[in-house]
């Protein structure tokens, strides 16, 4: 049986058992509660590996493996940036956001939590809030199909408009289904897959080049994390990779598994849970982008992102006309399913978080207050089609990089939401005004940093964030903090209401 055969039956097995889980819970997402959060009733590890492996997407498993395979390992700070965001939030957030959503009007998603919090009843902060998810999850999502299609282009051989169309349509077909706890529970079985895949690989690909003498094949400029490429690592570039760890604060998909929690107690067992899944899964991306370029030194230019695709190749199928390390075509072609569950257990969260919005935040919200819970999934459903359309078309260039795409959203999200999360939890002076002030001045500030060309470079318009190299995701965090404690001060306080509220939920 040739290994082309192997990876068909592997990825049809794989992707039927995802579609099976979300045909599943198709009838048990009666309401709108069961859709978006399944009921509340995600155990430990469902809550914890959900929220991983919703998080780190096929930017873990291709994106940050081919940046440290171009650049070396001074772009490991990313990843320390984010395993210390990824403690904080758990720790700092989980357990109070859970708790304050139920308290706050039993609230579904982030932007109806602002405006139960704040009492906003001009639904200015809901309307607000669902446009970012809107803007910047239409752009996440593009950069986990891109990945996807990237994938299918590299294993397949065929042309990247289809290998991106059948990355959509396997990612569309379960999330329409089964909404939040079919997303939830297939992302348990991708992110164990994902780790088994990122932990395997590379002690393969080390022992095969042996060891450390196959490693002194790199320059000592490529292993020093304080060098990226030719040059030194500068400040700016140590605090924009760091400062990714901020996001987190303000990721709906996140945050929202955080809500679906059933106890504290389970709170802190995902705590637990969380922390060693995400310790290991970046220190074996940093690693196996190090690995990959003594292993695979002549991947292509433009093509760095498919060295972890590439060493499952080399190692289990055979590449380029070689034989396989160890020719386990089976093996090889499930540790490729992990790659696609990294994609999968992203955008499909991503679809729903953005469906929500549409439905919850902006339709029910805003147009009909009215709508019964089987028309809001029906709804919800249509929402994801249409949003997975326009994704489709923000990644359809095949030479976009998830790398920029994720960077470019996460910054948005970080931005608009981190900042207000955090003081909705711990500031009991926070109000309507300053959150509002927040979310715009945030998500605005990474728009104009990261987007519109303004600032003369050698007689050419760039954005600030080529000009000053810094990621926008520090000054629109810091600027979205000032101007939610600014404006917050200078206008009323909150309404005892809302103060007891918050002494009732923190204690």
């Amino acid at each position: 049986m040739t290994n082309i055969i192997w990876i068909i039956i592997t990825f049809v097995i794989y992707t039927g058992a995802m579609i099976f889980i979300g045909g599943f819970f198709y009838n048990k997402s009666n309401n709108i509660s069961d859709y978006f959060l399944g009921g509340r009733s995600l155990n430990a590890w469902v809550g914890a590996l959900s929220a991983q492996a919703s998080d780190m997407s096929g930017w873990l498993l291709m994106g940050l493996p081919g940046a440290v395979y171009a650049l070396g390992t001074g772009q490991m700070w990313i990843a320390v940036g984010l395993a210390i965001g990824t403690m904080l939030n758990w720790i700092f957030v989980a357990r109070r956001l859970r708790n304050y959503t139920i308290k706050s009007g039993d609230s579904l998603t982030i932007p109806e939590f602002f405006e139960n919090r704040f009492r906003d009843t001009s639904r200015v902060i809901r309307t607000a809030s669902a446009v970012f998810i809107i803007i910047f999850f239409a752009v996440y999502t593009a950069s986990a199909f891109v990945a996807g299609g990237k994938l299918f282009e590299q294993i397949f051989q065929v042309d990247y408009q289809l290998a991106l169309f059948i990355s959509v349509l396997i990612i569309l077909v379960y999330t329409f289904l089964g909404g939040f706890q079919a997303v939830c529970w297939t992302d348990l079985i991708q992110g164990i897959l994902m780790l088994i895949a990122i932990l395997t690989v590379p002690i393969i690909a080390y022992i095969s080049i042996g060891g450390m003498e196959g490693m002194a094949v790199l320059s000592p400029d490529f292993l020093n994390p304080m060098r990226e490429g030719a040059s030194s690592v500068s400040g700016i570039s140590i605090i924009s990779q760091l400062a990714w760890g901020l996001g987190y604060f303000g990721m709906p998909h996140i945050l929202v598994r955080f809500m679906a929690i059933r106890s504290d107690k389970e709170v802190k067992r995902s705590i637990v849970i969380a922390g060693v899944w995400v310790v290991l899964s970046l220190a074996f991306a940093i690693v196996t982008g190090a690995v990959g370029k003594a292993f695979l030194p002549s991947i292509a230019s433009g093509s760095e992102e498919t060295v972890f695709i590439q060493m499952i190749q080399k190692i289990f199928l055979g590449l380029n006309g070689e034989s396989a390390l160890i020719p386990l075509p089976f093996l090889g072609a499930l540790f490729l399913c992990g790659i696609l569950a990294a994609i999968m257990s992203t955008a499909d969260s991503q679809l729903l978080v953005t469906a929500s919005s549409v439905t919850d935040d902006i339709y029910k919200g805003l147009i009909n207050k009215k709508a019964n819970d089987k028309f809001l999934v029906t709804f919800s459903r249509i929402t994801v089609l249409i949003v997975a359309i326009i994704a489709y078309f923000i990644a359809i260039n095949p030479n976009s990089s998830v790398m920029q795409l994720v960077s470019n959203a996460w910054a948005g999200f970080g931005a608009a939401f981190g900042p207000l999360v955090l003081l909705s939890l711990y500031w009991k002076r926070t109000n309507r005004n300053g959150a509002v002030a927040g979310i715009v001045t945030g998500g605005l500030t990474v728009i104009i940093w990261e987007y519109l060309p303004f600032v003369a470079s050698e007689g050419t318009r760039v954005t600030l964030s080529v000009f000053t190299k810094l990621y926008s995701i520090v000054p629109g965090f810091i600027i979205s903090m000032i101007c939610i404690i600014a404006v917050t001060l200078l206008t009323k306080k909150p309404s005892a209401e809302i103060q007891k509220e918050f002494e009732e939920v923190i204690g």
